[in-house]
C-alpha cells in the first residue's frame, strides 16, 4: 500500500517500539545477558535507522545489504561485543523474529484490511492509533514467546535464571537445566551449579572457603573449585544455602555459561 504522507515522528516511534520487542525476543530466545538500558538504546537506534524508508526506492540487493548493516549495528549496541560465532547467531535470530513479526502484522492487516499500512525499503510504517499498535505488537510478542517455548530455544534445553550473592556482591546469569549434570560436593552431598569464571566479574575466589570438586564428563575427568555463596535464588525463589558454585574456565561453550542439575531446578518449581 502506498501512502501519500509519512509522519516522521510516527515512523520513528513505531519502529522504536517494534525494535524493542524484537530485541527482547532475541535476548530471551538466546538467553543473552544484556541490560535493559542497552536494549532500549538499541531500539532507539533502530527507530532512527528507520528513516531509510524516506530514501528513494533502492535496488533489492542493496536494500538487503542495508538491512544487514542496520541489524549488525542494532545488535552490537543492544548486546555488546561477543565472539564472531555468537554475533552472527544473534543477527540471524534478530532477522528471524523480524520476518516473523512482519508476517504476523501483515497477516493481521490483510485479514481485517485497515488503512494506514505501508512498507518502504523494508521498513514498516503504520499510520494507526497507539492503542491498536500496542495490541498488535503484544499479540506478536506472545506468539514469539510461544514459538520459543515450543522450540525451547536454540540449544534445545530449558533454562532458568540464577542469582547468587557472595562477598556483598550480586551476580545474575542464565543456567541450562541439564538432566545429565548430577555433580555434588563429595563431603556434604550438596548440589553444585557449574558456572564459567567469566560470569563473576571482580570475584576473587581466593577470598572464599573453597572445596575441590571432582567431575566426570564426555570430555574426560577433572576438578573444579567450588564455594558456598551467601544466598542463591533460582527463578526468583530462594534456594537455601546448601548449594555450591563450581567455577570452571573455558569448559562450557555457547551463549549459556552455566549448568544446573535438573533435580535442583525442578525442586524450585
Amino acid at each position: 500500500m502506498l501512502l501519500r504522507t509519512i509522519y516522521i515522528d510516527v515512523l520513528i516511534t513505531v519502529n522504536i517500539f517494534i525494535d524493542y520487542i524484537l530485541l527482547v525476543c532475541t535476548r530471551r530466545f538466546l538467553n543473552i545477558r544484556a541490560s535493559l538500558k542497552r536494549v532500549i538504546l538499541g531500539s532507539l537506534i533502530g527507530g532512527v535507522l528507520s528513516l531509510t524508508a524516506l530514501l528513494p526506492k533502492i535496488n533489492p540487493l542493496i536494500n538487503i545489504l542495508l538491512d544487514v548493516a542496520e541489524a549488525m549495528i542494532i545488535i552490537l549496541i543492544a548486546f555488546g561485543f561477543c565472539s564472531k560465532k555468537n554475533y552472527i547467531k544473534r543477527v540471524a535470530v534478530y532477522f528471524l523474529f523480524s520476518f516473523t513479526f512482519c508476517g504476523i502484522m501483515i497477516g493481521i492487516y490483510t485479514t481485517f484490511k485497515p488503512s494506514g499500512l505501508a512498507i518502504y525499503n523494508n521498513t514498516v510504517y503504520f499510520n494507526i492509533s497507539p492503542v491498536l499498535l500496542i495490541i498488535l505488537t503484544l499479540c506478536s510478542y506472545y506468539i514469539m514467546i510461544i514459538l520459543k517455548r515450543l522450540t525451547k530455544g536454540v540449544n534445545g534445553h530449558e533454562t532458568c535464571n540464577i542469582e547468587i550473592i557472595t562477598g556483598g556482591q550480586s551476580y545474575t546469569f542464565c543456567a541450562k537445566i541439564d538432566s545429565g549434570c548430577n555433580l555434588k560436593e563429595p563431603f556434604s552431598g550438596d548440589y553444585v551449579i557449574i558456572a564459567e569464571k567469566s560470569l563473576f566479574e571482580n570475584l576473587n575466589i581466593a577470598d572464599h572457603k573453597t572445596r575441590i570438586i571432582p567431575f566426570e564428563s564426555l570430555g574426560g575427568e577433572g576438578i573444579i573449585k567450588g564455594f558456598r555463596p551467601e544466598m542463591v535464588q533460582i527463578n526468583g525463589r530462594k534456594a537455601g544455602n546448601k548449594i555450591y558454585i563450581g567455577i570452571c574456565e573455558n569448559i562450557l561453550k555457547g551463549e549459556i555459561k552455566a549448568l544446573i542439575p535438573s533435580e535442583l531446578a525442578n525442586n524450585q518449581e
